[in-house]
Formats: structure tokens, C-alpha cells, sequence
């Protein structure tokens, strides 16, 4: 059985996969501004939840430096490619977190880097692959000091 956290996010995660798939690009700025921002990326691709894992710490006491990994279970081959990994936030100012591009002699797809988050919200890290469908994970974060405040 699932602990609460993981069912909350397993719940999160499951319901932006959906409404990205289910709602056009037009309507889905209304229902929710991240979903919005990860169709865009996506384009006309598919999203599907597995793949990639986002590592980051779900309870983290000072936003101002954060750890992340987003990792892509991929054979790096022709037709099985990553192509780009995109990270996203709910709440910063800055909504687009980072977007990295892999070649075709990346060996892996596995990428980190250190981010500051303003408050609790959930993170969403996207893979787009060679054949245009994407792969998604969404990590809900309770932050205790908040950075990045616009005053």
C-alpha cells in the first residue's frame, strides 16, 4: 500500500497526463496554466506518464538552491531517442524552469542542475523522444523558506 505522499503524487501526476491529453490547446490555459505550458512543449505529440523520473526532494527547507535530476529510460538509438528534456514549475515567477537539447551522440538521457523555487507546488519534468511523443513526471514540493518572492 501506498504511503499518503506517494498516493497524493501518484494522483497529481495521473491527472495532469489526463487533462494534457484530453483537452485542446485552446481550453486548457483556462483549466490550468501548467498543463497549458507542458502541451506547448509537447506540441501535437502524445504525453503518457512513465519514463522519465524526476528526482527531487519532496520536502525542501530552503527554496533557494535545489537539487533536481531528471533521468530518461531510453537505449539512445535512431528510433528510440530522447530529443529534449523541458522542466517546469507551477508557482515561480518564471514558470519555465529549463530546457535541454540532446544531440544524436548524447549517450544518455540524464540531466541536473540546481533550481529556486518560491513556494509548494508540483514540478513537472517532460521528455520529448525522436517520434514526437513525449513522457512526463510530476513531483509535488513542500517548500518551508520560500525564494524567488517578487516584492
Amino acid at each position: 500500500m501506498p504511503s499518503r505522499r506517494e498516493f497524493i503524487s501518484q494522483v497529481s501526476t495521473s491527472s495532469i497526463a489526463a487533462l494534457v491529453t484530453a483537452y485542446p490547446i485552446t481550453s486548457m490555459a483556462q483549466i490550468d496554466p501548467l498543463v497549458a505550458r507542458v502541451r506547448a512543449y509537447a506540441g501535437v505529440g502524445s504525453i503518457k506518464e512513465g519514463r522519465v523520473k524526476l528526482e527531487i526532494a519532496s520536502l525542501v527547507d530552503n527554496g533557494n538552491s535545489v537539487p533536481i535530476e531528471v533521468k530518461v529510460s531510453s537505449a539512445m538509438r535512431e528510433q528510440d531517442r530522447v530529443v529534449g528534456i523541458a522542466v517546469f514549475n507551477e508557482k515561480n515567477p518564471q514558470p519555465e524552469i529549463a530546457e535541454f537539447v540532446l544531440g544524436p551522440r548524447t549517450g544518455r538521457a540524464h540531466v541536473s542542475t540546481r533550481i529556486r523555487l518560491a513556494t509548494t507546488q508540483r514540478i513537472v519534468a517532460v521528455a520529448k523522444m525522436v517520434d514526437g511523443s513525449c513522457w512526463t513526471h510530476t513531483v509535488e514540493v513542500v517548500v518551508t523558506l520560500a525564494a524567488c518572492l517578487d516584492e
